[in-house]
């Protein structure tokens, strides 16, 4: 008998033994005259059979049958079924048994789910665990950790507890923003690359475009050591060549990373030193690690292949008890601290130097500013009707530290920096919008080059 350890997330769903990755597969169904293909087998397919491919099922598995009427008489949960089984009967031996990792977008009614599946397969699950929690392995010191992995539809962010052991204090899903989103926009500037370099649009044929998605790791790896990449398609005996600066994998990505920024300057607070925590299918994507270090500050650090599925199971105990199938959130180290530097500032870029609501700006500087319903004698104050609701006497509170200017919430119903809840403070930058309220009172943070009109 042996414990095998698996990592569910659908961007590479992956089971190692105490020694080695044994198994690693995308989350792909391929159904092609009722014979469903799953793995990576489903995903050489992408391109070529799209309308026969499903890749959703293990983000939510349900029940009911799915809406696509390829798949008609069959549900999310009969995939994560049929690749389950598929990937159990093909690594494991008689009595084994399976520890399982899971990503911050499965629900618990998922999890229920999941654990039903794996009973009726005969696959005996002893132990789950969230998948942030089992990638870290180690104390970061004189930080906050938050622990960044890829789905195939998702940005998972986990800000990590640190006293005494790790422990999952609050998880971010960014939804949209996955692996096939970043796929997506590179196929596009590839596509435009060969165009104009070439005069061959490698999307105009369906076998083209899953080269170059099967080629776009190979890519990638190719433009971490290189300024430029070296692009090659052999189509009907001809072979088509394009060149494309890395930079521009990371301008055309841009957006996403923006909004990976955004969520984490939320769930650092001001003062903070970040320790960011990669997994290695984050840390390859082109330009990550390096953007979110010179917006958030701190350190980036990139964890090995197979990370998490490895973290669950060096600190898995047979006394673990399988009649107590909760999910655990939190798992002690078993490797060594790492200490990290003092807080580099994140990038500061121009400091803003007003605040703007319903067309005043309120200039700012060393004295604090409250923005609430009800002001105290001798402060500054943006003063909000007593009506407006979700809006406190002292809302919010605006003041400068450390070079940067600061919002620390007060409230009893949060206060929102660019679509996103802050925990108690965070550093603000000009185009910063602060949301209030309900249905939301909006206050913009702007740079003017002199005082008139504040």
């Amino acid at each position: 008998m042996a414990i095998l350890a698996a990592h569910l997330n659908d961007a590479g769903i992956t089971f190692v033994n105490d020694e080695m990755i044994i198994c690693q597969e995308p989350g792909f169904a391929l159904l092609e005259n009722n014979n469903l293909i799953t793995g990576s087998e489903a995903f050489a397919n992408i391109s070529i059979k799209p309308r026969q491919i499903q890749n959703q099922y293990w983000s939510n598995p349900q029940v009911e049958l799915l809406s696509d009427y390829k798949f008609k008489n069959l549900s999310s949960a009969d995939l994560v079924s049929a690749q389950f089984k598929k990937i159990w009967q093909s690594i494991s031996k008689k009595n084994d048994q399976l520890a399982i990792a899971i990503p911050a977008y499965m629900t618990h009614e998922n999890i229920g789910l999941l654990l039903g599946i794996a009973k009726e397969l005969n696959i005996p699950i002893t132990y789950i665990c969230d998948a942030a929690v089992c990638a870290t392995r180690r104390h970061y010191k004189n930080a906050v950790l938050v622990h960044m992995d890829l789905s195939l539809h998702s940005i998972l962010l986990s800000r990590l507890n640190q006293e005494g052991h790790v422990q999952i204090d609050r998880s971010v899903i960014i939804e949209e923003c996955g692996l096939l989103a970043f796929y997506e926009k590179w196929l596009t500037i590839i596509s435009e690359a060969f165009v104009k370099q070439s005069r061959f649009d490698p999307l105009h044929s369906a076998d083209t475009e899953q080269i170059i998605r099967d080629k776009l790791p190979f890519w990638f790896l190719k433009a971490s050591n290189s300024p430029v990449i070296n692009l090659e398609i052999k189509y009907s005996d001809t072979i088509y060549r394009a060149n494309i600066e890395s930079k521009e994998f990371i301008s055309a990505a841009m957006s996403i990373y923006k909004k990976i920024i955004s969520n984490l300057r939320v769930l650092i607070k001001a003062g903070e030193t970040p320790a960011i925590q990669l997994t290695d299918r984050a840390s390859k994507i082109l330009g990550l690690a390096k953007t979110v270090q010179e917006h958030i500050g701190g350190e980036c650090f990139l964890l090995e292949p197979g990370a998490t599925a490895r973290g669950l199971i060096k600190r898995y105990k047979s006394s673990f008890e399988k009649s107590d199938l909760s999910l655990s959130q939190k798992l002690p180290w078993d490797q060594s601290e790492v200490v990290v530097r003092k807080n580099k500032s994140s990038k500061k870029g121009i400091l803003p130097t007003h605040i703007l609501f319903e067309h005043h700006a309120y200039s700012l500087n060393e004295d604090p500013i409250v923005i609430g319903t009800k002001a105290n004698n001798n402060e500054r104050f943006i003063h909000i009707k007593e009506s407006t609701p979700g809006v406190s006497r002292r809302h919010c509170v605006l003041s400068l530290k450390d070079g940067h200017f600061i919002v620390t919430d007060n409230s009893r119903y949060g206060t929102y920096l660019n679509e996103n809840k802050i925990e108690e403070s965070a550093l603000l930058q000009v185009g910063d919008v602060i949301k209030i309220g309900m249905p939301g009172l909006k206050l913009a943070l702007i740079s003017v080059e002199d005082s008139f009109g504040s």
